[in-house]
């Protein structure tokens, strides 16, 4: 049998092994784990944007809240997946300078394949730091157009000089600072010239041709490029995270509220839905729900270029519509009312690009809409008031009574079930079962005469 001592200082041997087992083992853990951190803290950070819209005040403050995170989060790229037909100039300025004040490396990429930047969306990506382009895409055609889609040769010929000046001159204070084809981007403004992703890469309008954003990426990783502020950075991506910066709820209730097409069917179902309630008081839920109609349609058209001669317009056409109640036009008043609804709907917007502006079947048949509806409504209501309800006696004068006792000439007949006291008129006797119209009612005495 082991001595007492001895076993005590064997079980403190083992106390003694476990104990110092487990301090190298966290130890061991608080090594890893101090290493990890700082390879996890390495890891390139890719924020990728998209903008497949036109390009208005509410994609603007999108990108620019993008650029804003990638600083904040001190990524290394920004990468904007862009296809756009274009969208309004002053937006277009304002992303160009979010990018060129951006804190974070900036690329442009027009993908997916079939995607276009076309107009405006041409602007930004040679604004970017790095422009590329996925196969099977193109950019250009950046002519500027006045706002309503006005034609060179309806443009007074100095105006359109000044503009094309102007923009040219906007799109050259950037390229030639991105060591750029000035003159083939310039030509685009000019001409309205498009390029494909290869014809772009040959004249040195972008840096590079991507399949896929994956490929984009390792293409670009320990690439030299130049800011726009003159300082030099070397992109390094390997292994980098990409995560997407989506749009937030706000952003997309306003961007939908910016569709002219929808922003316009709101303000003509909110105007419908006044009316309503003006018709019928009291219903309360037509008025309020028309009301905040109106409000988001007004909000919406506020973000994009309005022509006030259309706002006329549409003055004009309730006026027409209401006029058309009080005197008898035989729907000249109506017809014309309408028409102006429609065209004032269709000219509403004062966009440069089809996307942006109203689309003419939407209008035609937001117009005819609002204004059948609206003058039927109007109709009904104006019969309504026109129309006499009579009660009590007054309601028996000119129905069909039959005498109960003759009438000599006074006696008792028989009108809706009731008997009542009658005087015979026209005549001094008719026998009792003979029909007779009542003429009038004088102190509760029917005044009646013989049916012809």
């Amino acid at each position: 049998m082991p001595h007492p001592s001895q076993s005590h200082r064997e079980g403190w041997d083992r106390k003694r092994f476990g104990h110092k087992a487990s301090t190298a083992i966290l130890s061991t853990l608080v090594v890893l784990l101090l290493c990890a951190l700082p390879l996890k803290a390495q890891t390139p950070l890719v924020l990728r944007l998209t903008l497949h819209d036109t390009i208005q005040p509410i994609t603007a403050a999108y990108l620019q809240r993008g650029f804003d995170e990638a600083a904040r989060r001190h990524a290394a790229l920004v990468i904007v997946s862009l296809g756009t037909p274009g969208g309004l100039l002053d937006s277009t300025r304002t992303i160009v300078q979010s990018i060129e004040t951006s804190a974070v490396p900036v690329a442009i990429y027009i993908s997916p394949s079939g995607s276009r930047a076309g107009s405006a969306g041409f602007f930004l990506l040679e604004a970017a730091d790095i422009a590329a382009m996925a196969p099977g895409t193109n950019a250009g055609a950046a002519h500027p157009v006045l706002e309503g889609g006005s034609k060179d040769n309806q443009m007074d010929p100095i105006l359109k000089q000044k503009i094309e000046n102007d923009t040219a001159a906007f799109l050259r204070s950037y390229v030639t600072r991105r060591n750029r084809n000035a003159e083939a981007a310039e030509d685009a403004v000019r001409n309205s010239k498009s390029y494909s992703d290869t014809e772009a890469l040959s004249l040195h309008l972008i840096d590079t041709i991507a399949p896929d954003e994956a490929a984009l990426i390792r293409s670009l990783d320990g690439k030299e490029i130049h800011r726009f502020n003159g300082n030099t950075s070397t992109l390094h991506l390997t292994n980098a995270t990409v995560e997407i910066f989506a749009p937030s709820l706000r952003e997309k209730l306003l961007t939908r509220l910016a569709n002219p097409n929808f922003a316009v069917l709101l303000l003509v179902l909110g105007g419908l839905l006044i009316y309503l309630e003006f018709n019928v008081p009291g219903t309360i839920v037509p008025g309020a729900l028309g009301t905040l109609s109106v409000l988001l349609a007004l909000f919406g058209l506020n973000l994009l270029p309005v022509r006030h001669t259309a706002v006329l317009l549409l003055v004009a056409a309730l006026l027409l519509l209401i006029l058309e109640l009080k005197f008898t036009s035989h729907g000249i008043l109506a017809a014309v009312g309408i028409a102006s609804l429609i065209f004032g709907l269709a000219t509403l917007v004062d966009a440069p690009i089809p996307e942006l502006r109203v689309h003419l079947a939407i209008a035609v048949a937001a117009g005819l809409g609002f204004g059948v509806i609206s003058f039927g409504l109007a109709w009904l209501a104006l019969r309504a008031r026109r129309s006499k309800v009579l009660l009590g006696p007054e309601a028996m004068i000119g129905r069909l009574a039959i005498a109960r006792t003759p009438l000599n000439p006074t006696g008792q007949v028989e009108v809706r079930g009731e008997l009542w006291q009658a005087h015979l008129q026209g005549s001094t006797h008719l026998p009792a079962g003979s029909p007779v119209l009542v003429t009038a009612i004088h102190d509760l005495t029917l005044l009646v005469e013989p049916k012809p």
